[in-house]
């Protein structure tokens, strides 16, 4: 048997169920026959070769001359075909939502149950569908619709065959918009031009589709990135999740699943963090688990939501969808449907107006849903023992499970490619993929080149930066896991303030912090931020925050008392919406949760209401004169030089920051490479020079007679 066809044994432990939906055909085709025998038993017309493709006025009298339709008629498909409904056909299903032993592989009856059909809606429903499943009724309904060209059922010849009317308005109610077979998308109802006994019926193909057996999912719904997932008992027991004894978040949404059909809207701060623990919740609780993510679908997703409500109807499956538009209502709507479960999740937090006649739960997305390392270990356990320290390596990232599986295999990948084994250089690049990239709007990103053996710093503030990697490491543990941060909605972010004159490595340390942890540095320009208009630095600032929440990386503000300046007393206006810029900061760095670093030259213009918001205050001493010999060594270690460059004594007679030097001996290089040499004694003093000209200072003079 093909792939995606279903087979279910019944109570005799036999059949397909094609099989199931042909017995019931072959009972309708009886009903056919027997209604054709008595429509031609009396009808002139019954010979000639070319009844149905005009009517004469012999077929027009006898029309006009027969008694109307009587309800009943030969036979009772009721009776005959929908044994295995328990209800009268006047009421709705009876009996558990899904298969039981009565039902075996008849798919009809399921589908009633879930679409809580009566069972005139599902003899209506079989007859549309039997031109479709069997192209012998094709000339059949051609005949009975008096018309060869007509060869679908239409809704009188429908309900005649289920032994009642269009003149039954009972009946007529089954086509109605919100009616069951209408609203569930089960059945089209074509000709919108012709009186409502005159419209053909038709069922869509993957209504067909799955009553004849087929498993497949909707080509539309795939068109869309809807994916499938099958229902998997140990979706809780994975690496890095919590087990169903420990009252975890999965674990009670499971629960709750598990009880019955539920809508809920999942909160989420950060992406990623609502869509693995929904499924895998889902997953535990029995269900298969169809994910939709509206934003790949654009336009289409309110064309899409009523697809996928039938199809997770017709497989007794579960929604997870999102992240959801910023004004959802739309689509919430048509997807809360009372007997399917439904998990929507976004970055707004829910309102009750989005769907008023829905019994939505709103929550929030739990932030802390799986032990990093736990899965990365157990994604990388293929290759043994990866060399490095896994756990240190990837501490610093805030990636979903799905986003570590994605991350893995693309660090195998990488690894794969340049022909050697797994390196942290190669799960951290394939980690900062899965971070947003929309920082590059707003920032100017720098990949990190520099480490801590590039930094010539006392041993004070080069301890404090080692802290500051290890606070960004552990900050979920400490102020997570452990509890100790406080209230007041105050974030996990991690904020230092590097404070010293220019020059003296304040960016080269955030450059240096970020290559640490494996992350970017993004440079924002304050430039762009600050702007004439009240309100709208607050709002560029905001979206540089929202970002950088979504992301891992390192956020540097440089030159941060533009923006981050002292409170003034207010004495006009302009005071007054400045200090509301230094209000909205302060309040926004409470609730950040990435890293960031600020830089000043003057450590005093920073408001003192800031620094009590900072995790670490570094300072950034002048270098000495041994620092300036290491700072020279340092920039011109890889340059070609001559044997005696005199670096201590230049570093005697000039006074420079390292930023200074590092130009100083640019200068060199460049007045080397344009003899052909290499760089002399001359060309280091000739650069330090040139930087006390720049500053204003006076030159010492020459110490030595360079030669």
């Amino acid at each position: 048997m093909s792939a995606g066809m279903d087979r279910t044994d019944g109570p005799q432990g036999q059949g397909t169920a094609g099989e199931a939906v042909l017995r019931r055909l072959g009972l309708l085709r009886e009903r056919v026959a027997a209604l054709v025998e008595h429509r031609s038993a009396d009808d002139p017309t019954a010979d000639d070769p070319l009844r149905g493709l005009y009517v004469s006025q012999e077929a027009a009298q006898r029309l006009a001359a027969a008694p109307g339709p009587r309800p009943g008629g030969p036979g009772d498909l009721t009776e005959e075909a929908a044994g295995g409904w328990d209800a009268h056909p006047s009421q709705g299903p009876a009996g558990p939502d899904g298969p039981s032993a009565s039902d075996g592989p008849d798919r009809l009856v399921r589908l009633a149950r879930r679409f809580e059909l009566s069972p005139l809606d599902a003899h209506i429903l079989l007859a549309a569908l039997a031109p479709d499943a069997d192209r012998g009724f094709e000339p059949l309904y051609g005949y009975l619709n008096d018309d060869v060209g007509r060869r679908r059922a239409t809704v009188a010849l429908a309900l005649d065959l289920a032994g009642t009317g269009p003149y039954d308005a009972a009946a007529r109610a089954r086509f109605h918009s919100a009616a069951p077979l209408v609203a569930g998308g089960l059945l089209t109802i074509e000709d919108e031009d012709r009186p409502l006994p005159g419209r053909a019926l038709r069922v869509p193909e993957r209504v067909v589709a799955h009553l004849l057996g087929d498993d497949a999912l909707d080509g539309e719904l795939s068109a869309a990135g809807v994916r499938l997932a099958e229902a998997a008992g140990a979706g809780l027991s994975g690496p890095g999740t919590d087990g169903p004894e420990s009252g975890s978040f999965t674990a009670r949404l499971a629960a709750l699943a598990s009880a019955g059909p539920l809508a809920v809207h999942l909160r989420e701060r950060r992406p990623g963090t609502a869509a693995e623990p929904a499924a895998e919740a889902l997953a535990a609780a029995g269900l298969p688990v169809l994910r939709y993510d509206p934003e790949r679908a654009g336009q289409d997703a309110a064309r899409v939501a009523p697809l996928l409500v039938r199809e997770a109807r017709l497989r007794g499956a579960a929604l997870v969808v999102g992240p959801v538009p910023e004004r959802p209502g739309p689509l919430i709507e048509a997807l809360a449907v009372p007997d399917a479960t439904v998990v929507c999740f976004g970055s707004e937090p829910y309102d009750p107006g989005w769907a008023p006649d829905a019994a939505l739960v709103g929550m929030d997305a739990p932030q802390d849903v799986v032990d990093l390392a736990g899965v990365w270990s157990a994604e990388l356990g293929a290759i043994g023992d990866p060399g490095f320290a896994l756990a240190e390596t990837v501490a610093a990232y805030r990636l979903s499970a799905a986003q570590i599986r994605r991350a893995a295999r693309t660090a195998a990948a990488l690894a794969a490619f340049d022909g050697g084994p797994l390196t942290a250089a190669h799960v951290q690049h394939s980690a900062r993929q899965q971070s947003a990239p929309l920082l590059d709007r707003h920032a100017r990103r720098v990949r990190p080149a520099v480490g801590f053996e590039d930094l010539v710093l006392p041993e004070e503030p080069l301890g404090m930066l080692r802290e500051l990697t290890q606070r960004a490491r552990h900050r979920d543990q400490v102020l997570g896991q452990w509890r100790l941060r406080t209230g007041g909605g105050r974030g996990r972010g991690v904020i230092a303030l590097f404070a010293g004159e220019s020059g003296t490595g304040k960016t080269l340390s955030a450059e240096v912090v970020a290559g640490e942890l494996g992350l970017d540095l993004y440079v924002v320009d304050l430039s762009a931020i600050v702007d004439k208009y009240v309100g709208e630095t607050e709002k560029n600032l905001e979206r540089i925050f929202v970002e950088a929440d979504r992301t891992d990386a390192v956020l540097l503000f440089d030159e941060a008392d533009a923006v981050f300046g002292k409170r003034s007393e207010v004495k006009s206006s302009h005071d007054r919406y400045a200090n509301l810029e230094s209000a909205y900061l302060l309040q926004r760095l409470e609730s950040f949760d990435g890293v960031a670093v600020l830089t000043t030259n003057l450590r005093a213009n920073i408001d003192d209401a800031f620094t009590r918001r900072l995790d670490l205050v570094v300072d950034f001493p002048f270098p000495d004169e041994t620092q300036r010999v290491a700072l020279w060594e340092g920039c011109l270690a890889s340059t070609p030089c001559e044997p005696e460059l005199g670096l201590e004594l230049c570093a005697k007679e000039f006074e420079l920051s390292g930023g200074a030097i590092r130009s100083a001996a640019v200068t060199a290089g460049y007045r080397a490479a344009g003899r052909g040499e290499r760089v002399s004694a001359a060309d280091v003093w000739a650069g330090a020079e040139r930087e006390y000209r720049k500053m204003g200072r006076l030159v010492p003079g020459p110490a030595l007679v360079w030669s």
